[in-house]
């Protein structure tokens, strides 16, 4: 509830109070006709008209006053303290409790109220007014219907060089404003004199915004405080956090210092669920996470690298586009990156390097939106590239679920907050996807072109039927779906609860069935490798051989050549036997040509 206008004044205070009366009329001034004037204008005579037989109509228009609402409300406070007991202070109320428990007057009364009460129970037990007759009756099938969806209200960005509309967020009492966050991706491409104002709509009021919010840059992300709904987080296109309080106006209250924020647009904020509820983490593309608590921005309570490699190097680290984190799993956060991996972190490890648990490996380019399911929170939604996928916890090398490639780039989806098979996309051509697997897996159960741009940013309103989407023009489509789509169906919670389990159980199977394919593989090619060394050896052992044998064989047979040589000189030989040597050579000689000559026929 927002306060708008405080009284501390009384009535008696304000001046002296106004007293009227009755007096005759008075006349303050009197001109009479000067009949000079009339010799400066010439009278027409004869006056030619045309009569017709119809009456003489003419046009009329009449703008008709707006009529106006605002919003005023007073603070309660708890009652019936005496003045020197601190309500807040829970020491003073118990103490002043067991002091009123032992009054003889508080008992006494207490035991007259008991006796009738009970009469009224055993009254109201006779006869319950409240029954409810139709109790035993089933619940209406209301998939019978088809699946639809009507534009409510569009919200155009006043200003006159238009913006893209990258995030949305609902006011968390009610839902009856809209914050969305306005800013220019395009790397140092936005046009001169845009302006770098978000604002807060009014579902009643689309001409004009409620609330204008004055960044210093441009708003990439804004989320509303889930415990004071005047604070809103936002962060900035050149790495800062900001936070608002609508209750001071429009200028930032809180902001980060520039030298301990992001170094690359802050593409995620989110509020952590605490006591005190002013703590929150954002992410960039600069590969950093960083906690803050909003009363004392001047640097963040802690950061980590998202490294994969454990190194904790900022260098290597992989750049955030979407984070996660479930009230129900405080310890546990989850982040989609530009490279298409999912990285699941643990804050409470002692180092840096433990925080990073596992990794999901998934898409081709960056995830855009994670989600966890509100039903099954081991269950969570990825967008990227040309598919949604949908992962367990329990299967990390595949998802369980995903839907085709479609033509169009994916930039954004959610879960339904009512039913747990029901999931919205966003893409490029201005087009609105609506699944719901129990019905149909392989096609969206309703497809809805929502403008001819292209959509950047969805939410989904808690009570499931209104959905808010973004588009690249700055312009937010309200859109409300069928009551099929927003009500829980019979047994839905347990045909999705045994899809995801069937699922899960499937991809393990073949996870490990894989598994076995590469270590057999493996084992192939480690068998082949070990063949051939085996071979090589024996063939090299061989080839050794061989040469060894020859080199010695060589060696001896140059050793008794050297001996044999040795031995010729040392031996000495006689003239008488040389001379007879020598006749018998010749006498051989001479009777070897006879022998020839004898041979030749004549």
């Amino acid at each position: 509830m927002e306060i708008v206008y405080v009284y501390v004044k009384k009535r008696s205070e304000f001046g002296k109070q106004c007293n009227f009366s009755d007096r005759q009329a008075e006349l303050n001034i009197d001109i009479p006709p000067n009949p000079e004037l009339a010799e400066q204008f010439v009278e027409r005579n004869p006056v030619d008209t045309g009569i017709q037989c119809s009456t003489s109509m003419s046009e009329h228009e009449a703008n008709t006053e707006r009529f106006e609402m605002e919003t005023r409300g007073i603070n309660h406070v708890e009652g019936g303290w005496p003045k020197d007991v601190n309500p807040l202070e829970l020491e003073q109320t118990i103490r002043f409790r067991k002091k009123v428990e032992k009054d003889e007057n508080y008992v006494n009364a207490i035991m007259q109220l008991g006796s009738i009460m009970e009469h009224c129970i055993k009254q109201n037990n006779a006869i319950d007014i409240y029954e409810e007759y139709f109790d035993d009756e089933d619940a209406v099938e209301v998939t019978e219907e088809a699946p639809s969806a009507k534009t409510i209200n569009v919200f155009r960005d006043p200003q006159e060089i238009k913006r893209s509309a990258t995030h949305l967020s609902w006011h968390p009492d009610g839902n009856r404003k809209l914050a969305v966050a306005y800013s220019c991706l395009n790397f140092q491409r936005a046009p001169e004199g845009m302006s770098h104002e978000s604002y807060i709509w009014d579902l009643e009021n689309p001409n004009r915004p409620e609330i204008v919010l004055k960044p210093s840059s441009s708003l990439v992300t804004l989320e509303y405080n889930p415990k004071d709904s005047h604070v809103l987080l936002g962060g900035c296109y050149n790495g800062q956090l900001a936070c608002w309080d609508t209750r001071k106006g429009s200028l930032v209250a809180e902001v980060s210092t520039i030298e301990f924020s992001h170094r690359d647009p802050v593409y995620g904020s989110i509020w952590l669920q605490s006591k005190t509820g002013t703590e929150c983490f954002s992410a960039s593309t600069d590969g950093q996470v960083m906690w803050w608590d909003i009363r004392k921005m001047s640097e963040p309570t802690e950061v980590v690298i998202l490294d994969i490699t454990r190194k904790e190097q900022l260098e290597s680290a992989l750049g955030a586009i979407s984070l996660e984190f479930e009230s129900t799993l405080p310890t546990k956060f989850m982040v989609g990156t530009e490279q298409g991996i999912v990285i699941s972190c643990n804050r409470k490890a002692k180092t840096s390097a433990e925080k990073i648990v596992c990794t999901f490996p998934g898409h081709h380019g960056p995830i855009y939106a994670l989600q966890r399911n509100p039903f099954y929170p081991k269950n969570f939604l990825t967008v990227g590239d040309w598919t949604t996928r949908i992962w367990s916890e329990d299967s990390r090398e595949s998802s369980i679920m995903w839907t085709k490639y479609h033509m169009a780039y994916l930039t954004d989806g959610a879960w339904s907050p009512v039913r747990p098979a029901v999931f919205f996309t966003t893409k490029m051509d201005g087009t609105l996807d609506i699944w719901d697997f129990v019905f149909k897996q392989c096609d969206p159960a309703l497809s809805l072109k929502v403008c001819d741009e292209a959509l950047f940013c969805l939410r989904v309103q808690d009570n499931g039927c209104f959905i808010a989407c973004g588009s690249q023009l700055g312009t937010t489509t309200l859109l409300e779906v069928s009551n099929g789509l927003c009500t829980l169906q019979r047994n839905e919670k347990n045909t999705a609860s045994s899809i995801f389990e069937r699922e899960t159980r499937r991809e393990k199977i073949l996870e490990a069935r894989h598994r076995e394919m590469r270590l057999k593989e493996k084992g192939k090619v480690e068998g082949k490798d070990d063949d051939q060394r085996e071979e090589e050896t024996t063939l090299n052992l061989e080839e050794l051989v061989t040469k060894a044998e020859e080199e010695f064989f060589d060696i001896i047979f140059e050793e008794l050549k050297k001996k044999e040589a040795e031995a010729m000189k040392k031996k000495p030989k006689p003239k008488h036997q040389d001379l007879e040597t020598d006749e018998e050579v010749e006498g051989e000689d001479q009777g070897e040509e006879e022998g020839d000559h004898a041979e030749t026929p004549t």
